[in-house]
């Protein structure tokens, strides 16, 4: 009988274990040499708040051999970064380390010439592995940006489809996981992958939902916008979360592969004009590099923090694409913060994905400089790890699912547009904040009760309570008109 229980307990273990939320944490390993506050050692991890660690990156030459890149930061020689990096799984049991092959400076050519030779490509796969098993990772991420683009072939969709089923047969003899980070706009991911194959091969599916607005465009934008903006048309209503992920799933890609890739840093702007700084307007230089990631048209979230606790920046909350942007003197940046984030964390929650991915986490206020350690870290791991909401909504946001007293009710006639179809509850089309029921009246038509929420609160058509603006998708609302 006991043996019986155990078993049950340790299948019941699993299954938690393979319903629970992903939150998977890439690592940049040249963070070792930035300046100031921006040097982010391995030792500053929190690895508690991850489930899976990504060490970013080792490359491969054309001959298929593994490329160290920087060995000075990865060998027992120099920073040790290998082994100290899968020590963290001492300090958080169930943690998953990974190693990373490729990124974007490596390009593609030298992929798409390796995996388009069989041989070559058997090579490759046995490297990988042996690579992996010797430096004592649980797994492999592969990031090849991106088949057939950069200097690839055609060929490339079905060649990458080939290498991971190669790789899947190795790994799974070994006990090893493989993942993958993909591109997430339709116009780049559609030119890259036979998603139904390279979903079938892969444990997690690493979709970069992100730098879908940057300083290569003529007019700002945001680095990574949840749903498009009335404002955008043609294939600008593609460059979105919600259009990337619905893109990936109904091209056959398993919702509980999908992790939602999420950005640590915003995409910037120097505005033509500083008097025309709404989304749209005309910017055509990158942003000033900050003082750690040092790169034109970018900021990282901890040098942006950083920088508005020194000289304020003028910060709005865009309510179409549920995502903030700020603007000082001739500066601009559309990011992400711990309000957005955790809208996205609930997203993950509603669609039934498989987690959520940063990249990278030394760009988070790694050191608290700004208040608490990691706050965008944080904020996805009380919605997506804890099931606590930010803010709850016990404390302020109160339940009106039934008409309570918590909500106000108004005229009937105040929204005589408005007429009832179908029994329950509905968000009225003109006003987020009035939300009505439906009662069949037993004659086949409908009695309409009005409802409006408490100031400030909007009815969320998904929980069926009023629930604060920023965790409410209302489209029909003025652009712009949150401000901090």
């Amino acid at each position: 009988m006991r043996a019986i229980v155990c078993a049950l307990a340790a299948l019941l273990v699993c299954a938690n274990a393979a319903n629970e939320k992903k939150i998977v944490c890439y690592y940049s390993s040249w963070a070792v040499y930035r300046p100031g506050n921006g040097k982010a050692d391995i030792a500053e991890i929190d690895p508690t708040l991850c489930t899976h660690l990504i060490y970013t990156f080792i490359g491969i030459n054309e001959n298929a051999q593994i490329n160290l890149l920087d060995a000075w930061a990865h060998l027992p020689s120099g920073k040790n970064g290998f082994n100290l990096f899968n020590q963290l799984r001492q300090r958080s049991p169930g943690l998953k380390t990974l190693i990373a092959v490729g990124g974007w400076n490596e390009g593609s050519m030298k992929y798409s010439k390796v995996v388009g030779n069989p041989a070559l490509r058997k090579t490759l796969v046995n490297n990988l592995a042996n690579f992996v098993k010797e430096w004592n990772f649980d797994g492999l991420d592969f990031d090849w940006e991106y088949p057939n683009q950069r200097g690839g072939v055609p060929s490339d969709k079905k060649n990458y489809v080939m290498l991971l089923k190669e790789l899947r047969e190795r790994f799974d003899k070994e006990g090893l996981l493989l993942s993958a980070a993909v591109a997430g706009a339709k116009k780049s991911s559609s030119l890259s992958y036979i998603m139904p194959e390279v979903s079938q091969y892969l444990d997690i599916i690493n979709v970069m939902a992100y730098d879908l607005h940057g300083s290569w465009e003529a007019n700002t934008g945001i680095n990574s916008p949840l749903y498009p903006g009335s404002w955008e048309v043609g294939d600008d209503r593609q460059l979105n979360v919600n259009a990337c992920i619905n893109y990936w799933i109904s091209s056959g890609a398993p919702r509980e592969k999908i992790v939602l890739g999420i950005p640590a840093y915003g995409r910037t702007f120097t505005l033509d004009d500083s008097g025309n700084n709404k989304i749209g307007a005309p910017a055509r230089q990158g942003g000033n590099a900050g003082p750690y990631s040092q790169q034109t048209g970018h900021l990282n979230y901890n040098e942006f923090c950083e920088s508005n606790m020194k000289e304020k920046w003028k910060i709005h909350f865009n309510k179409e694409q549920r995502v903030p942007y700020a603007v000082k003197g001739n500066q601009w940046i559309g990011y992400d913060d711990d309000r957005s984030i955790t809208e996205k964390a609930e997203y993950v929650n509603k669609l039934g994905l498989g987690g959520a991915m940063i990249w990278s986490i030394e760009a988070d206020d790694f050191k608290g400089i700004c208040g608490d350690k990691y706050p965008l870290l944080r904020a996805l791991n009380k919605v997506l790890r804890k099931g606590v909401a930010l803010p709850s909504t016990t404390s302020k946001a109160s339940s009106s699912t039934s008409g309570s007293s918590t909500a106000t009710t108004v005229s009937s006639s105040t929204q005589n547009s408005v007429s009832c179809n179908d029994a329950g509850y509905e968000r009225d089309p003109f006003n987020c904040s009035v939300y009505y029921y439906c009662q069949p009246d037993g004659n086949g038509g409908f009695i309409r009760h009005n409802y409006k929420c408490p100031d400030n609160l909007y009815y969320d058509e998904d929980l069926r309570i009023c629930n604060w603006p920023y965790l409410v998708h209302c489209a029909i609302d003025n652009i712009d008109d949150f401000e901090n």
